[in-house]
């Protein structure tokens, strides 16, 4: 059974940063394509970012040039870097893991999920 635990959400101001972690149990780590989504209330759950086992990398567009995306395969843990952050980021994130992701920015190809990190950005 393969795990996933969020870590490093919290509260910051606007224009301040944040670094989520995603630790991953399984011996698989490396070959899983890893994302982050976020959902915040009232919201449909968003794509984020994602990175694949290859190190290719997908942001959605409105993250882009303030998040980053990596992995640690040695760690079995993806990190997602947030500088630069808005109110409008503010949102619960998770992060996602697949074995077989077509399309990194479709939450349906992932079959594991964390349960979540809350991000809160005052204004």
């Amino acid at each position: 059974q393969v795990q996933l635990v969020e870590s490093g959400g919290g509260l910051v101001q606007a224009g301040g940063s944040l670094r989520l972690s995603c630790a991953v149990s399984g011996r698989t780590f490396s070959r899983y394509a890893m994302g982050w989504f976020r959902q915040a209330p009232g919201k449909e759950r968003e794509f984020v970012a994602a990175i694949r086992w290859s190190g290719s990398i997908a942001y959605f567009d409105s993250v882009k040039g303030r998040f980053t995306v990596s992995r640690d395969n040695a760690k079995n843990t993806v990190y997602l870097q947030m500088n630069s952050l808005k109110p409008e980021d503010t949102a619960i994130y998770y992060c996602a893991a697949g074995s077989r992701v077509y399309a990194l920015e479709s939450s349906n190809w992932y079959d594991y999920w964390g349960q979540g990190t809350q991000v809160t950005v005052s204004s």
